[in-house]
């Protein structure tokens, strides 16, 4: 199975050379001076799970793309998606099966656009990454995990394929037959996450110490559940008190990328994360907490964008 990587980065330079830790036929759709920094250092992976490095490991650029690949996984930030979709044409052929691993459900719609429905198919990953300053992946826990599935549930021949591929990785790879419950699950946690995390700029077990922290933090996830609700893919009650259990954890030190990024003064997911919740709860029960965090992530994009103009 020939699998193109999309973007070398946390999510895709883990998972993808995790892959090619296990001899898959692998190569990294990557900027230039990515590819640049790949064939000077190799790729490495620091992780309690296991180090791992590849010299020089096979990259393209969107310049240099060339011939059909069976899978494609793609790991960009939402506000790349634009680009990626352009990117990866040239690589998607009749039987290309396309596995996005962004965060939320805004992108299905665009990548069934540009593609058609039958080409993606489900994906999420829980994996907590970033890359340092010398290029080196840095795995920052022991969650990493990749599920995938066909949106209608069925086990068809191209799972099966993806499942042989996935034998004998250094990561928990598992083939859902509920794929969008299971991404709707995720977002309902992540964008309580990220918009807690951000709005309070702390830690989880810092929220739960202020006046008020724990009751705001619950606030935000029942919205976020509403909206799920309201869109038919309510998550069930075992996975709500795992979140309320980890959004509430006294002495936490858990915060959402989305935070890192702002501090760093970055690019954030707002409208894809936040903001798509919100729009998608038009009707539904109250969703102020939703509003309140999306507005404080736009306000932060504005503020960035009046300074970038000096």
């Amino acid at each position: 199975m020939r699998i193109l990587v999309v973007g070398a980065g946390a999510t895709g330079g883990y998972f993808g050379g995790r892959l090619l830790e296990s001899q898959q036929d692998v190569t990294f759709l990557v900027r230039p001076a990515r590819a640049a920094k790949l064939a000077e250092t190799g790729l490495t992976i620091r992780s309690s799970t296991g180090d791992f490095h590849r010299d020089a490991p096979p990259t393209v650029t969107a310049a240099t793309l060339n011939g059909h690949y069976d899978l494609i996984l793609l790991s960009c930030k939402a506000y790349d998606l634009d680009q990626a979709i352009a990117d990866i044409a040239p690589a998607v052929g009749p039987d290309t099966a396309i596995l996005p691993l962004l965060n939320g459900m805004q992108h299905m719609d665009r990548l069934d656009e540009r593609f058609g429905a039958a080409r993606v198919l489900g994906g999420q990953c829980v994996i907590a990454a970033t890359v340092d300053a010398d290029g080196v992946v840095r795995h920052l826990n022991t969650s990493h995990s990749l599920t995938y599935g066909e949106r209608d549930g069925s086990a068809s021949a191209r799972m099966a394929a993806i499942a042989q591929a996935m034998l004998g990785v250094k990561f928990e790879a598992r083939a859902s037959n509920t794929i969008l419950q299971d991404m709707w699950d995720k977002w309902v946690f992540l964008a309580t996450l990220a918009g807690i995390t951000c709005l309070m700029r702390a830690a989880v077990g810092d929220i739960m110490r202020a006046p008020g922290g724990r009751e705001t933090t619950l606030a935000l996830l029942e919205a976020c559940r509403s909206v799920a609700e309201h869109a038919g893919h309510a998550p069930h009650d075992a996975v709500l008190a795992k979140a309320r259990g980890v959004l509430t954890e006294e002495g936490s030190t858990l915060t959402a990328s989305m935070l890192r990024d702002l501090e760093g003064g970055k690019a954030v997911e707002a409208d894809h994360v936040v903001g798509d919740m919100l729009a998608r709860g038009a009707g539904g029960a109250d969703v102020t907490p939703l509003r309140t965090a999306y507005a404080h992530l736009k306000a932060y994009e504005a503020r960035k964008e009046r300074q970038a103009q000096g």
